[in-house]
């Protein structure tokens, strides 16, 4: 399954091409400069995945090392993104601490609520949380400072204990967006570019790199196709497009009424 490209400024991509070349270079670790200690990777049951597959240390190519001119355009980056952010984006960025897949609520439709969706919710739950243990032991592997780390100027707000490669925003929004979007292969364009989106506000509010998005996002490839390979997954997967075509269906014929009496 391969990602929609959407146009981006040049200074966006610089890092995409390193990232691609996973696997051919052996992991470092970056040092280790946090301020604080960081979170421990949730030890809890996976449920799509098998343990280590995919594997970020072994997937992701290195972040760039630190006093590296790479890290330093990378920190350029996010110092330029951060400070032009238009304030409306730096709100939504702030709502999206926490997501969920309904935060792809506005772009499936306005039928797409968690009260009316349990198997999908408890699904979609799943395929989260084998994403962020996924992420979480790339980050404890990694231990990547986070820019405001490096750059206390760029600290505000509440700020995140853990480390920051690759972003673990980035990924888990990704891989839902790719798993909704077999659910919903019509909107497979708008609902890929909401992920994205997610990614890019986490550089707007300083908490990320852009190499930590990317990273995120090839990381989040590869834990779809695994999850695909999974008899369970697959299971659950159609319990939950069974799920959401009824809803859709009834949401469908109660504004048929609705519509006619507007009439």
């Amino acid at each position: 399954m391969e990602l929609t490209r959407k146009s981006f400024p040049a200074f966006r991509n610089f890092a995409l091409a390193a990232l691609l070349v996973a696997g051919f270079v052996a992991p470092l670790r970056a040092a280790d400069t946090m301020d604080e200690p960081a979170k421990a990777p949730k030890n809890v049951h996976l449920h799509y995945l098998a343990a280590g597959k995919p594997d970020a240390a072994t997937l992701l190519t290195p972040p760039p090392q630190l006093n590296s001119p790479e890290q330093s355009a990378d920190m350029a980056i996010v110092r330029s993104v951060s400070q032009a952010a238009p304030a409306n984006d730096t709100a939504m960025a702030l709502s999206e601490k926490s997501f969920s897949v309904y935060t792809f609520a506005p772009v499936v439709g306005s039928f797409f609520q968690s009260n009316t969706l349990s198997k999908t919710t408890a699904f979609f739950e799943r395929v989260q949380t084998d994403a962020e243990i996924v992420t979480d032991k790339g980050k404890e592997f990694f231990k990547r400072p986070r820019p405001y780390t490096t750059d206390p100027a760029l600290a505000s707000g509440k700020l995140e204990k853990s480390f920051s490669y690759p972003s673990g925003h980035s990924t888990e929004s990704m891989v839902l967006a790719l798993v909704l979007a077999e659910v919903f292969p019509d909107k497979h364009e708008a609902i890929i570019a909401r992920a994205r989106e997610i990614g890019w506000h986490r550089i707007e509010i300083a908490r990320h790199y852009p190499t930590d998005i990317y990273a995120g996002r090839v990381l989040a490839q590869a834990i779809v196709r695994k999850m695909n390979d999974n008899a369970d997954f697959q299971k659950d997967l159609a319990e939950a497009k069974k799920e959401i075509s009824s809803a859709f269906q009834m949401a469908k014929e109660t504004a048929k009424p609705l519509a006619t009496a507007a009439h």
